[in-house]
């Protein structure tokens, strides 16, 4: 066959339909592209897979002197219903703090939406500037705010409501608190980017159809930022939950959670492979929740787009 009616026969076989022909000067820049993310794959195998699989083999030594191999470790921790304890507790200070930053991060979504444009990034700095703070620095001051002398109790001794100065501080209130203002930054961000993505066309649709407010805000605009939601309660029941830091000084020590429990575990009692089988169990039930999040964000999304 010539080659002019090759060639023809090519484009006609495009033309209908059919998917272009990959050329080398195509593949090229794909290549190029899978070598520039090499640097990154490397540092994530090393900085992140091999302690991870380090910290597995620890978990299955069978002695703190990392002597036998066995699951003798992750069978002391199914065996103690403490164990079991303070993990539950764990996951529930994680759930808490989702539902009051869920709460809280949404009005102040809203609000970001309904502020002019000019004012959006000032508010928008507002909102990034505690990521900006060291964790350590925010927790100590809830600290003084939490205080038997702090800011709470001195307010609400000043107005009459109390005689004597609440406990705050090493309770599960003052951790949730705390935490949820922590993490406030990781439910606003993604939640704000999903509502400032909508389309300001639905809610005039909604009004000329007869709905209101509350209805347009209950039937549209939160369905519509669901995905932003979920993403904002992935990232703050991952964070609050191995908040280390803030669990330990806000919390304190009449308060045992999965943190402070592999801490004590590995630097005070030296049983490094209970300690690696904390760890390995606390990101197993982390990762179980992620996926859970994950699955609700793609149901969501499928139902935002139809």
């Amino acid at each position: 066959m010539p080659a002019g009616s090759s060639a023809s026969t090519r484009r006609s076989a495009n033309s209908e339909g059919d998917p272009p022909i990959a050329t080398p000067r195509a593949r090229a820049p794909r290549e190029r592209e899978g070598w520039l993310a090499l640097p990154l794959a490397l540092y994530f195998c090393l900085f992140f897979l091999a302690p991870l699989v380090l910290l597995a083999g620890i978990s299955l030594r069978v002695t703190p002197q990392l002597e036998g191999v066995g699951l003798a470790q992750y069978a002391r921790f199914a065996g103690d219903p403490f164990n079991w304890s303070v993990l539950w507790q764990t996951l529930l200070i994680g759930v808490k703090t989702v539902a009051l930053t869920a709460c809280i991060g949404i009005p102040l979504g809203l609000l970001f939406m309904e502020t002019p444009r000019r004012l959006q990034p000032i508010l928008l700095f507002v909102i990034v500037l505690p990521l900006l703070t060291s964790v350590v620095v925010r927790t100590f001051a809830w600290m003084v705010i939490l205080g038997r002398e702090g800011l709470v109790n001195n307010a609400l001794t000043a107005l009459g409501v109390i005689s004597t100065p609440l406990r705050l501080l090493h309770t599960e209130l003052g951790l949730v608190v705390s935490l949820s203002q922590i993490e406030m930054p990781l439910m606003l961000l993604p939640l704000i980017s999903v509502m400032s993505r909508l389309d300001p066309n639905l809610k005039d649709a909604s009004a000329a159809l007869g709905a209101g407010r509350w209805r347009t805000l209950f039937r549209v605009t939160l369905p519509l930022s669901l995905p932003g939601l979920l993403a904002g309660c992935l990232l703050v029941f991952a964070s609050s939950v191995t908040a280390f830091v803030s669990q330990t000084i806000i919390g304190g020590g009449r308060m045992v959670l999965m943190p402070f429990y592999l801490w004590q575990q590995a630097t005070t009692l030296f049983n490094w492979p209970f300690a690696a089988t904390i760890g390995m169990v606390l990101l197993g039930a982390v990762l179980s929740v992620v996926t859970t999040l994950n699955a609700l964000g793609r149901r969501s999304r499928a139902l935002v787009h139809g």
